[in-house]
C-alpha cells in the first residue's frame, strides 16, 4: 500500500486509519452502550451500523477525490492510449493489440489512495466508452464487460504491487522490478484477458473464439504494462521535479537519442536484418541513465515502432495470412525489449546505490579516521606505506620539512626524522622485525612535536592475513602517552618518597598476608632484627624465632585471632634484638579491606617502648614510696589542723572555767552565774569535740550526714556566736542576703567553721587599719541557676602572695598555723564548690566560695 503523500491525494495509511476510527465511532458500544440488545435493538442496531459504514465509506470517498486537471489529464491519456492500442490492432474493432491504458491505469492507482480508485475508476469508465464510440464501436455491454475486465486488472497488479513493493514505488531495486513484471505484467492481465476474450466470445464479435484470443489479449496488456506504466511513474514521480543532469551527461543523453532514433528507424524499416538489433541502445539508456533512461526509450520506440507498423514501412506488416503472426512477434518484441530494459535498469540502479553507498561508507570511515584522537597508518606486507590519516599527515607538514614533495615517504626515514635519537634505533630495529617474521609488536618512544619538544607515544602494529595465512597488509595505530608516562612516573617517583619514608620511620614497619605470610618489613626493622629484606626465605624464619619464649604463644594465639576475625591487633610483647637483647614492644596491626570488605592485607607496627616500661616500673616503685610519704604528710597535717581547729573552743572552755571559779568563790556564790557559765564549757566541750570528728572524717573522706539548710540562717548563726569577738574588735559587720534563697544540703558545722575562719580571717586583717571605718561585709545570693555564692568582703591591707594562700602550712600571720584556709577548701570541695580570692580594687581581699543546690554526696 502508498503510505508517502503525491499529488492523487492522502496516503492509503492515513485513509485506513480514519476508515477504522470511523469504525470504532459506529459500534454500539463505543457510543456507552453496556446493556445486551434485544433481538429488534440488535437488528436495528444492525442497520444502523450498516448505514453508518456507507455514510462513512461515502464520506472518505469524497474527501479523496482527485483533483480535477488531474482526473481529465488521465481521461485523455487513456482515450489516446486506446487510439494507439487500435491503430495496431491484430483483429479490427477489438484493441487487441499493445494496450497502453492497462499501464496508465495501474500506474494511476499504484500512486492514488485507495479511497480515490472509485474516481479513477469512473473515469477510465467514460473514456473507454468515448473510445468506445471513437473507434471501437462495441455493443454498449460488450465494451461495458471489457472495461470491467481492464478495471479488475488495474485494480489487481496495484494492490499486489503495492502489497509487495516498499511505498512509494520507485522500481529501483531489481527485487521491485521483478515484483512489478511478475505482478503488474503477468498476473493482473490474465484478469483483463480472461474477461475480455470471454466477451469477445460470448458476443460473437468479430468470430474471434476464446482460446484464440485470450493469448493476444494477455500479451498485449502485459506489453502496454511493461512500456507505459514505468513512463506513467516517472511522469507521476518526479513532473515537478528538476532534471539533475551535468554537461556531460545531457550530451551523453543527446549522442544516445540520435543513435537510438537511428537504429530503431534503420532496424524497424527492414534496412538491417531483425529488430532486436535496437537492443544495445536501449540497454544503453537503460545502464547509464536507470530507470527514467529505461521508460522514455520504451516510450520511443513504442511510437517509433506504432508509426512505421501503421505507414505500413515496419518489418511486422505483413500480407494478411501472415499478419497474426507478425502482429504477435510485434507484441513479443516490445514486450522482450521492455522487460530487457527494465532488468538492466534495476540492475543499474542497484548497482549505483551500492557504489553511492559504498561511497558514502568510504567517506564516514574516512571521516572517523581523521576524527579520532589517534595517529592510523598502513604499510604493505614489506613496510611500503600504504596510508596515513589526517592527524598523521597535519603532523608530518607542521615537523617535517619538505613534505609535500613526499609521493611515498618512507616509514624508517620519517622515523629517524620524527623519533628521539635515543629511540629511533630501536624502533627501525623493531619495525624491520616485524616485517621479516609478521609478528605483532608494541612500542614506546619520544615524538617530536612541531614545537621541537619530544613527547611519548605508543605505537602498536598488527599484521592482516589473508586465508591463506601470508601477510596482506599492516596496520598500525600511534597513541599520545605523554601525560601517562609522566604520570607513572611521578608515581614511581612517590613509590621512592614512600618507601624511603618508610624506610626513616623511628618504627618497626611490616605487612603480611591474609594467611599470616609476612610479605615486607621496613629499613628500621630489618636494621633491629639484623636481616636481609631481600633474603624472603630468612624474613618469614625470623618472624618465628624473634619473640621472647614467655610471649610467642600468647602473641600467634591473639594475632591467629585477627587474622581469623578481622579485628584489630593490639598487644605487648617482647622481641630479640640483634645483639640478642629482648626489648618491650607496643604492637599494632590494621587490616586494609578492598570494596567488597575482603581483607586484602595487614599493615602493622612495632614501637620500641623498652625505656617506657622501665621508666613506668621505676615510676611504681617512686609513688610507692611518695605514698608513703604522703601519708606521713597527711598525718602531721590532721594533726595540725585539730591543733588549729580545736585551739579556740579549748580557749573558751579555759576562759569559762575560771569564769565558773570566780562565781563560785563569790560571797555568796553566784550559783546561777556558774550554772550558765558550765553550761558554756559543755558547749564548748562538745563543739571541739565535732570539730575533731568532722577534721578527721574530712581527711579520711569519709561521708558525713547533709541536710538541707538555708545559707542565710547559717550566716546568722556564726554571727551571734561571734558577737563577742566582734564587738571585742570594733568591727562592724554589714550584711547583704538574698531573700528566698533556696535551701541547700550541707553539714552545718563544717559550714560554720568555713564562715568563722573567714569572718576572723577578715577581723585580723583589719587589726593593722588605724583610719577609716573597719567595715565587714558578708553577702549571700544566686550564682547562676545551679549554686549560691557567698562572699566575704574586708577593707584590710589585702594579700600578697595570693597563690599560696591555700596551701597548707602557708600563713601570713606571726602566730599562725597555715591551714585555716586549706581546711576550708577542703570543706567547700567536699560539698562540690569552689573556693577562691581576690584583692578589692580600692583595700581589702574579698574571699567568696559557692555551694551547689544539688550538692555532691560523693566525699
Amino acid at each position: 500500500m502508498t503510505t508517502a503523500p503525491n499529488s492523487f491525494g492522502e496516503t492509503d495509511f492515513e485513509a485506513t486509519r480514519e476508515l477504522n476510527l470511523d469504525l470504532d465511532r459506529s459500534r454500539p458500544e463505543s457510543q456507552g452502550i453496556g446493556r445486551p440488545l434485544a433481538p429488534n435493538e440488535l437488528g436495528a442496531s444492525h442497520d444502523d451500523s450498516i448505514t453508518d459504514l456507507e455514510r462513512t465509506l461515502l464520506s472518505n470517498v469524497w474527501s479523496h477525490r482527485p483533483q480535477f486537471w488531474a482526473l481529465g489529464l488521465f481521461i485523455a491519456a487513456y482515450v489516446l492510449g486506446c487510439g494507439f492500442a487500435q491503430s495496431l490492432a491484430i483483429v479490427p474493432g477489438t484493441g487487441i493489440s499493445i494496450w497502453p491504458p492497462s499501464g496508465l491505469f495501474i500506474a494511476a492507482l499504484i500512486l492514488a489512495p485507495r479511497y480515490s480508485w472509485p474516481w479513477w475508476v469512473l473515469g477510465g469508465c467514460l473514456a473507454e466508452l468515448f473510445s468506445n464510440f471513437l473507434w471501437f464501436h462495441s455493443p454498449l455491454p460488450a465494451a461495458i464487460l471489457i472495461y470491467a475486465g481492464n478495471a479488475l486488472e488495474a485494480a489487481t497488479g496495484a494492490w499486489l504491487v503495492n502489497r509487495t513493493c516498499r511505498s512509494p514505488v520507485r522500481l529501483e531495486t531489481l527485487q521491485e522490478v521483478l515484483a512489478f513484471v511478475a505482478l503488474a505484467g503477468g498476473i493482473a492481465p490474465v484478469v483483463s484477458a480472461t474477461i475480455g476474450s470471454a466477451t469477445l466470445a460470448w458476443f460473437g464479435m468479430q468470430s474471434q473464439t476464446f482460446a484464440a484470443a485470450w493469448p493476444l489479449w494477455w500479451i498485449g496488456d502485459a506489453t502496454g504494462v511493461l512500456i507505459v506504466a514505468p513512463l506513467a511513474l516517472v511522469v507521476f514521480q518526479n513532473w515537478r521535479g528538476k532534471a539533475q543532469l551535468s554537461a556531460a551527461r545531457w550530451m551523453e543523453a543527446c549522442v544516445l537519442g540520435l543513435i537510438f532514433l537511428g537504429v530503431a528507424a534503420l532496424s524497424l524499416s527492414g534496412y538491417l536484418p531483425f529488430a532486436y538489433i535496437i537492443m544495445p541502445p536501449l540497454l544503453w539508456a537503460a545502464a547509464r541513465f536507470e530507470f527514467r533512461g529505461a521508460a522514455v526509450a520504451l516510450t520511443l520506440l513504442a511510437l517509433i515502432t506504432a508509426l512505421f507498423t501503421v505507414s505500413g514501412a515496419s518489418q511486422f506488416v505483413g500480407d494478411p495470412a501472415s499478419e497474426r503472426h507478425t502482429q504477435i512477434m510485434l507484441q513479443l518484441f516490445l514486450a522482450i525489449s521492455a522487460f530487457s530494459a527494465l532488468i538492466v535498469a534495476a540492475i543499474s540502479r542497484q548497482h549505483q546505490l551500492a557504489v553511492l553507498t559504498l561511497r558514502k561508507s568510504e567517506r564516514e570511515l574516512q571521516q572517523m579516521l581523521d576524527a579520532l584522537p589517534i595517529r592510523i597508518w598502513s604499510a604493505t606486507p614489506t613496510g611500503g606505506p600504504l596510508y596515513f590519516n589526517k592527524r598523521y599527515q597535519d603532523h608530518f607538514r607542521a615537523v617535517v620539512p619538505n613534505f609535500e614533495p613526499f609521493e611515498e615517504p618512507d616509514i624508517e626515514k620519517l622515523a629517524q626524522e620524527l623519533i628521539h635519537p635515543e629511540d629511533a634505533p630501536v624502533v627501525q630495529r623493531t619495525l624491520r622485525n616485524c616485517f621479516e617474521t609478521g609478528d605483532a609488536s608494541v612500542m614506546r618512544f619520544r615524538w617530536r612535536e612541531k614545537d621541537g619538544a619530544y613527547r611519548w607515544a605508543e605505537c602498536r602494529v598488527e599484521p592482516r592475513h589473508d586465508e591463506d595465512g601470508a601477510v596482506a597488509q599492516w596496520y598500525g595505530v600511534s597513541i599520545d602517552i605523554d601525560d601517562e608516562m609522566r604520570a607513572q612516573e611521578a608515581l614511581r617517583e612517590r613509590e621512592r618518597e614512600l618507601s624511603l619514608l618508610v624506610d626513616m620511620v623511628p618504627s618497626n614497619l611490616w605487612r603480611v598476608a591474609p594467611d599470616g605470610e609476612t610479605t615486607l618489613a621496613n629499613r628500621h626493622m630489618a636494621d633491629f632484627l639484623g636481616m636481609n629484606l631481600e633474603d624472603k626465605r630468612q624474613l618469614e624464619v625470623m618472624f618465628n624465632t624473634i619473640f621472647h619464649p614467655d610471649d610467642m604463644q600468647a602473641v600467634w594465639d591473639v594475632f591467629g585471632r585477627c587474622l581469623r576475625t578481622g579485628e584489630r591487633f593490639a598487644m605487648k610483647y617482647r622481641l630479640r634484638r640483634a645483639d640478642g637483647v629482648y626489648r618491650w614492644m607496643s604492637g599494632r596491626a590494621e587490616p586494609m579491606r578492598d570494596e567488597s570488605g575482603r581483607i586484602v592485607q595487614w599493615f602493622g607496627l612495632c614501637h620500641d617502648i623498652d625505656d617506657q616500661v622501665h621508666a613506668e616500673e621505676a615510676l611504681r616503685r617512686a609513688s610507692d614510696q611518695l605514698a608513703q610519704a604522703t601519708r606521713a604528710a597527711s598525718l602531721a597535717e590532721l594533726s595540725a589542723s585539730i591543733a588549729h581547729e580545736v585551739n579556740q573552743p579549748l580557749a573558751a572552755i579555759v576562759a569559762n572555767s575560771h569564769a565558773c571559779h570566780r562565781w563560785l568563790s563569790a560571797e555568796p556564790p553566784n550559783l546561777e552565774r556558774a550554772k550558765i557559765t558550765a553550761e558554756r564549757i559543755t558547749r564548748d566541750a562538745n563543739s571541739a569535740a565535732d570539730v575533731v570528728s568532722r577534721i578527721r572524717a574530712l581527711f579520711r573522706r569519709t561521708p558525713q550526714a547533709r541536710l538541707p539548710e538555708e545559707v542565710n540562717h547559717v550566716i546568722g548563726e556564726v554571727c551571734r556566736l561571734m558577737a563577742d569577738e566582734i564587738a571585742t574588735r570594733s568591727i562592724r559587720i554589714e550584711t547583704d542576703l538574698e531573700q528566698d534563697l533556696p535551701a541547700v544540703a550541707l553539714d552545718r558545722v563544717q559550714v560554720q567553721q568555713v564562715l568563722a575562719n573567714l569572718i576572723r580571717n577578715g577581723m585580723e586583717a583589719m587589726d593593722a587599719v588605724v583610719d577609716g571605718s573597719r567595715m565587714l561585709q558578708i553577702r549571700a545570693c544566686r550564682d547562676g541557676p545551679d549554686a549560691i555564692r557567698v562572699e566575704v568582703r574586708d577593707s584590710g591591707t589585702g594579700f600578697k602572695d595570693a597563690e599560696r594562700l591555700f596551701q597548707p602550712f602557708f600563713t601570713t600571720k606571726q602566730q599562725g598555723m597555715g591551714m585555716g584556709l586549706a581546711i576550708c577548701r577542703s570543706i567547700v570541695e567536699a560539698h562540690g564548690g569552689r573556693l577562691w580570692m581576690a584583692n578589692n580594687e580600692t583595700r581589702g581581699a574579698t574571699v567568696a566560695f559557692t555551694l551547689p543546690l544539688a550538692a555532691s554526696e560523693a566525699p
